[in-house]
This record gives C-alpha cells, structure tokens and sequence, in this order.
C-alpha cells in the first residue's frame, strides 16, 4: 500500500513529488524547507528559526500519518554552510530528546528557493 500525504500543514512541494509517502507502516517525508506554509513565506532570519519552521513541517506531516517525532527512525540534513552544524543541532536536539534517529548531516552548494537548510526523514510506527 502506497498513499500520498499532502497537506496544507506543510509546504506544497514545488516540483513532481509528494510531501511524504506512506508505505504500509513507513512514512517517507520528502525534504522540507523552512517554508511557512500559511504565509508562503521563507523563514531566513537564522539557521535556528529555520531548523524550527522545517521541524514544524515535519511534524505536521507525521501527525497527519497518526506519526510523532520518537517515530522517525532516519534523518538527512543538508546545510549550504557547515558553520551553522552547531547552531542547526542546537535547535535539532530539542526536538529529539530520548533516542534521536539515525541521522547524516552533509554540506551542499546549494538548495532550493536558494534556502540554508533542508530536512528529509523516515518514520516506521
């Protein structure tokens, strides 16, 4: 079993993908920008209102799959600047408390809509 999530909870995405996918109890959370999906806006200001707004994303995609947070099991984060690994994971590590997942963190030239950050993940209920 294969289903799409797409919500208004979340950005929508800007090319020919979904948000997540729900694989029968495995959720594939495409990679988030920090984008407020109410406003349309891009949050820049810093790498932690960034980190926030992704993780707010995410969030919201897991709960529309009956999902948490301690459900993601796999992360990737990619930073255009490694300077900001230690403000990025600051934020990061509030989120994910007990047992963090598995998790890579690389630096990349660049990222869509020209953004600092993105986040993807895998959640298994």
């Amino acid at each position: 079993m294969k289903k799409a999530i797409q919500i208004p909870g979340a950005p929508a995405p800007i090319g020919p993908y979904s948000q997540a996918i729900l694989s029968n109890d495995t959720l594939y959370v495409s990679g988030q920008i920090p984008l407020n999906p109410f406003t349309g806006e891009l949050v820049l200001a810093t790498i932690e209102e960034a980190t926030h707004q992704i993780l707010k994303n995410i969030t919201a995609l897991l709960t529309e799959a009956n999902m948490q947070l301690s459900d993601i099991v796999k992360c990737s984060i990619f930073l255009t600047n490694m300077e900001d690994f230690a403000a990025m994971n600051a934020v990061y590590s509030s989120y994910f408390s007990d047992c963090p997942p598995a998790r890579e963190t690389v630096q990349v030239v660049k990222l869509p809509m020209n953004v600092s950050i993105e986040i993807s993940c895998i959640a298994k209920k």
